[in-house]
């Protein structure tokens, strides 16, 4: 059975979304809550959205809630996703970091692709000091994939040969065809819950934050709360680096654009 949504119902939806997250659902977004949700009314055996969400905003069903939002969020990554970015933060580790202790945060890092990929360009580069790459996302499912850190093999394609056979383990019997990033990676990496538009947790200061391709799905007030307060967090001379389709103009007199799509703290 395919359940329907009512104008009011999608209202619903999509103003809980954005108030929890600040993500915008347009009407063009109907079909694919239909389709996201359908699991969890067949679940509770439930005949309509409303008598869902009626479940949903008890205040003691915190644990629907999350995943309402996990269902809704877009969680699409890959290894070495838009290599220039990555190309920019080698070059910035050989020729301009003079410290030997980078901080990273990946701030919407969903199943941990680009956290790994982050990783191991810093254990080339610092194999014996103390680096730190923090992931965060609102969807924890996705946080727990990253930090089981096992992937398909194919999808490693992005990953040079030398790499994936240094910093992962490949998987024999149940586990053929996949792979699992080994111990070099993990001991420097950490996985957390953060929503990105609520006050953030005392992380500390970073030299890189990767901010890619989540600030189109917020308004604009949205957009610009979560820029105040990402930078706040990123040291002066440090990288904010945001997805090539998104735009920073007018946003923040604190940041200047040294290539598109990369920006320095002033």
């Amino acid at each position: 059975m395919i359940h329907q949504i009512s104008d009011k119902e999608f209202h619903t939806i999509s103003d809980f979304i954005h108030d929890e997250a600040g993500i915008i659902l347009g009407e063009n977004k109907k079909q694919l809550v239909i389709n996201r949700l359908q699991k969890r009314l067949r679940f509770y055996e439930l005949d309509n959205f409303s008598d869902y969400f009626k479940l949903v905003f008890n205040k003691k069903n915190k644990q629907e809630k999350q995943i309402l939002v996990d269902h809704l969020t877009t969680n699409e990554t890959s290894f070495f996703r838009e290599p220039a970015h990555f190309d920019f933060l080698q070059h910035v580790l050989l020729n301009e970091l003079n410290h030997s202790h980078p901080r990273v945060w990946s701030g919407a890092c969903s199943s941990g692709e680009e956290v790994y990929s982050i990783a191991m360009l810093l254990a080339e580069k610092y194999p014996y000091s103390f680096w730190e790459v923090i992931g965060s996302d609102i969807c924890q499912r996705v946080l727990e994939q990253a930090k089981r850190g096992c992937y398909l093999l194919s999808k490693m394609t992005p990953v040079e040969t030398e790499l994936l056979h240094k910093y992962f383990l490949k998987g024999f019997s149940s586990q053929e065809g996949r792979v699992l990033v080994g111990n070099d990676l993990k001991k420097h990496v950490s996985f957390s819950m953060i929503n990105l538009t609520k006050p953030l947790p005392k992380l500390g200061v970073f030299d890189f934050i990767f901010l890619r391709n989540v600030l189109i799905y917020f308004s604009s007030q949205h957009k610009r709360l979560v820029i105040e307060r990402v930078v706040g967090a990123l040291k002066k001379g440090g990288y904010l680096f945001v997805g090539h389709s998104e735009s920073l103009y007018g946003i923040s007199d604190k940041l200047k654009m040294v290539k598109p799509s990369i920006f320095v703290r002033l």
